[in-house]
């Protein structure tokens, strides 16, 4: 066997614990997204489309209050956004001038 070779057991031996770390929280997540994912399929379909519909638009008006989503939605966001207000708005209209 030449000294060069790397095998696949090496590679994955130097990995640093936060990939590691990332790794089981995602499987976490997987796991746990599968149990809610089979409860909410045991529930009246209206009430599960009710709470899912509520939590997603929590998040959503999240992401468009402090500009923070995912890189996906920002052409989605960045046309909703002049509608809503912002994180920062508040405070951009308190140090301007009031208007006579």
């Amino acid at each position: 066997m030449p000294l060069f070779a790397v095998t696949a057991l090496d590679k994955i031996q130097t990995l640093p614990p936060e990939v590691w770390l990332k790794i089981a929280i995602a499987i976490a997540a997987f796991c746990l997204t599968i149990f809610l994912f089979r409860r909410v399929m045991k529930m009246n379909k209206i009430i599960a489309s009710i709470v899912v519909f509520v939590v997603g638009s929590v998040v959503f008006f999240s992401w468009v209050y402090n500009r923070n989503e995912p890189k996906f939605m920002t052409p989605i966001v960045e046309k909703i956004a002049p509608f809503f207000p912002s994180a920062g708005s508040y405070a951009t209209k308190q140090g301007s001038q009031p208007k006579p």
